[in-house]
């Protein structure tokens, strides 16, 4: 695992559009970040074009990492995880689309008679509050039960992967999980 301080200081110089920090970054970061995306996508080519993407949107928006809001590492995998499940949307509605050209007509009309499930600007707007709240309790959570929560979301690890990762036994990781969402749970009981 990278060091979070070495992270936020090639993170610092990167918003300086300091190109050897970019590399330092690109060069520490980039096997653990291919591998979610290779995880997420289970494709070495689209995963190799979402870590291309990834870094390119890294070196235009390095100045909205925040370090009081994550760790550099959760920051930048989220930027990957982003991509990635953007790949999978598109993917998703490519294969979807009809592979016979028609006039569209029919499509149009039952498009019309099915109900819009998407959420209107209040539903987006408590979604919004909904997060902001989410990341509030998250950020109340320390030590080894965030850093577990983080890492099983973010990169999507398994009690056993966890353990390995952070070098502790795989008992301590299941309860570090376990009470980092019994925390997280409680704090959004709370604020409901």
């Amino acid at each position: 695992m990278p060091d979070p301080a070495q992270l936020e200081g090639l993170l610092a110089r990167v918003v300086l559009r300091d190109r050897e920090a970019f590399r330092q970054l690109y060069e520490t970061c980039s096997p653990q970040l291919f591998g979610i995306a290779l995880r997420l996508l289970r494709r070495r080519d689209l995963a190799e074009d979402v870590l291309q993407d990834a870094f390119a949107s890294i070196w235009h928006r390095a100045d909205s990492y925040r370090p009081a809001a994550s760790q550099p590492m959760t920051w930048l995998t989220s930027v990957v995880r982003n991509r990635a499940l953007d790949v999978l949307r598109a993917e998703a509605l490519r294969r979807t689309e009809p592979l016979e050209e028609d006039d569209g007509a029919t499509d149009r009309a039952t498009t019309a008679a099915l109900p819009d499930e998407s959420p209107g600007p209040l539903g987006l707007l408590e979604q919004a509050a909904d997060a902001l709240q989410m990341r509030g309790c998250l950020e109340a959570i320390d030590g080894p039960q965030r850093q577990c929560l983080a890492l099983a979301y973010y990169h999507g690890l398994s009690h056993s992967e966890l353990a390995e990762h952070l070098g502790s036994p795989i008992g301590s990781v299941k309860v570090w999980l376990r009470r980092g969402i019994d925390r997280l749970r409680r704090c959004m009981e709370r604020l409901a």
